[in-house]
């Protein structure tokens, strides 16, 4: 049976899905439910800019406004880039993606899948060297709709988080264990 997706849903969609938290809250998931409550303006999404604006106007049934200038200005589409001889391998960029477009291991170079980077530049300041810079996206980014950028992004962010869910209940698991092997070593011990 087929679910009719909810407003929050819907705004969703129409948000870029850059996750960069320009908006004031941490994703776009979150902002949409501030928008479906009514607790935020449309206008507060510097990567969507005024047509981002527009859509959400055209679906809720209100007047569309100029983008909010206090969360930011619209930007052209970017990726980030990493200069490769700067790069020290520390993985803090690697762990800022929100959307895992950043390849490489620890102590080694990086380099980021400029196809799956949405221009957020969370990458830019955890980086102790300031080895990634921010340059025009390529043409295969920029020929993409603003909908298929904002699923593709979308699905790499949900797959992100589904990971990293694994990850935790995976290190919790392990975390039990370590404990009740220590518990019955103490407990052999009396």
């Amino acid at each position: 049976m087929f679910e009719s997706p909810t407003l929050i849903d819907q705004i969703n969609a129409l948000l870029p899905q850059t996750q960069c938290g320009q908006c004031s809250f941490q994703g776009c998931r979150p902002y949409a439910e501030a928008i479906a409550s009514g607790a935020e303006d449309i206008n507060q999404c510097p990567p969507g800019g005024d047509e981002g604006i527009r859509d959400l106007a055209d679906l809720l049934g209100i007047p569309s406004k100029p983008l909010n200038t206090k969360f930011g200005v619209h930007k052209p589409a970017s990726v980030a880039f990493i200069i490769e001889e700067d790069c020290i391998g520390c993985t803090k960029c690697i762990a800022a993606c929100p959307v895992d477009a950043i390849l490489g291991a620890a102590k080694l170079m990086h380099t980021v899948i400029a196809a799956e980077c949405t221009g957020c530049e969370l990458c830019i300041a955890p980086c102790p060297v300031d080895c990634i810079v921010m340059q025009p996206a390529p043409p295969s980014n920029t020929e993409r709709s603003r909908a298929q950028k904002s699923a593709q992004a979308k699905r790499r962010y949900d797959a992100r988080c589904l990971r990293k869910e694994k990850e935790e209940a995976e290190k919790a698991e392990r975390a039990k264990k370590k404990k009740l092997a220590l518990l019955k070593m103490q407990g052999a011990k009396k």
